[in-house]
């Protein structure tokens, strides 16, 4: 499973030109649609999480391209080098975090008591310690009066925490925060098995 799954950053001549992508984008993001629904997580009642890898980062940066119409070298890097830090590194899995409440109103007020949360999400392999988000490593996403509805964070598993996954070893993601409590304990086996394609 692990040496067909390509690695690494995305490179710019990986990616489909303007013209390749219009022809290509239905067929490619049906595709991606499909891939994420194992990736995807719902968390509690109002958080999903999408573990992210080379193909949802590509999905991203083709998607930014298109709507505004980025083809100049400079400008593709720029997009590179914003998505590339979410692709996981074979020890880690990369996360946005989504927190979602329709009403506006109900919105501002949730995320103001729920400021920290994206520092209190955890993933635990059975057997180990909870791993706590290395969180928002790009930019500050909290201000004085509220958490943001998204954030990025990362987590960092040993080399035994692999081992025992690798072995069969269930897997539980959660957050720990004094406004939102929940667990989902086990991950469901199709979740388990792509992001366990992500470790190295």
């Amino acid at each position: 499973m692990g040496s067909s799954v390509p690695r690494g950053r995305l490179a710019p001549g990986e990616l489909m030109s303007l013209e390749q992508y219009a022809r290509e984008r239905p067929a490619f993001r049906a595709c991606v649609l499909e891939h994420k629904r194992a990736r995807r997580l719902a968390v509690g009642p109002h958080t999903t999480w999408l573990f992210e890898d080379r193909l949802t980062v590509q999905y991203q940066v083709q998607e930014m391209l298109r709507v505004e119409r980025i083809f100049e070298p400079e400008g593709i890097e720029d997009e590179l080098a914003a998505y590339n830090p979410l692709i996981p590194d074979g020890t880690n899995w990369k996360v946005t975090l989504l927190i979602e409440f329709p009403d506006p109103g109900e919105r501002a007020s949730r995320l103001a008591g729920l400021k920290g949360i994206e520092s209190r999400c955890w993933v635990r392999v059975a057997g180990h310690a909870a791993v706590f988000a290395i969180a928002d490593e790009d930019l500050e996403r909290e201000n004085e009066e509220k958490t943001s509805s998204v954030h990025f964070l990362r987590f960092e598993l040993d080399a035994p925490m692999i081992a025992a996954l690798r072995a069969g070893a269930a897997l539980a993601v959660g957050i720990d925060h004094e406004r939102c409590t929940c667990a989902l304990d086990p991950v469901p086996p199709t979740a388990r098995e792509a992001l366990l394609a992500d470790l190295r």
